[in-house]
């Protein structure tokens, strides 16, 4: 059976003076151990869990930021399937932006650095390319969106 995690893209926005432009950044945690990967929070499923309930709980657990400091964007829900440590895995990720772009960021000792960053420089911390295709996707899915 495939390991299933889920988590959030968490990303805030900010008006660049004199362009009247919004820039996105993503927020990426650095894992502890291993390779010291880069990528959004997340984490397996519960027993009795929902998935978008376990990404929230993964989120707090993970950067400190609680479910009312979020909106969740409706309409993106990606999954990703891929083999991790030989066995099958299933990741679902959804877009949430912050309330508060000041939001304060906690790690927990899982992670050991965090970083906003713009879709250019997030895609070149996040090694894997399906989660690379995630961020694209999911700039592009804000930016045609946009009030």
């Amino acid at each position: 059976m495939a390991l299933r995690a889920c988590g959030l893209i968490i990303f805030r926005r900010h008006l660049i003076p004199k362009m009247d432009n919004t820039a996105v950044e993503f927020l990426l945690l650095q894992a502890s151990d291993g390779i010291h990967h880069w990528t959004p929070p997340k984490g397996h499923v519960e027993p009795g869990e929902s998935d978008l309930d376990t990404a929230l709980r993964e989120t707090q657990e993970e950067a400190g930021i609680e479910a009312g400091q979020l909106t969740i964007i409706e309409g993106f829900r990606r999954e990703l399937n891929y083999v991790a440590w030989e066995k099958p895995k299933t990741v679902i990720y959804w877009l949430a932006e912050v309330k508060d772009y000041d939001v304060e960021v906690r790690l927990s000792p899982e992670h050991q650095a965090y970083r906003w960053l713009g879709l250019d420089e997030a895609c070149q911390l996040a090694q894997f390319k399906d989660l690379k295709a995630v961020l694209q996707e999911g700039h592009q899915f804000l930016c045609s969106t946009a009030p």
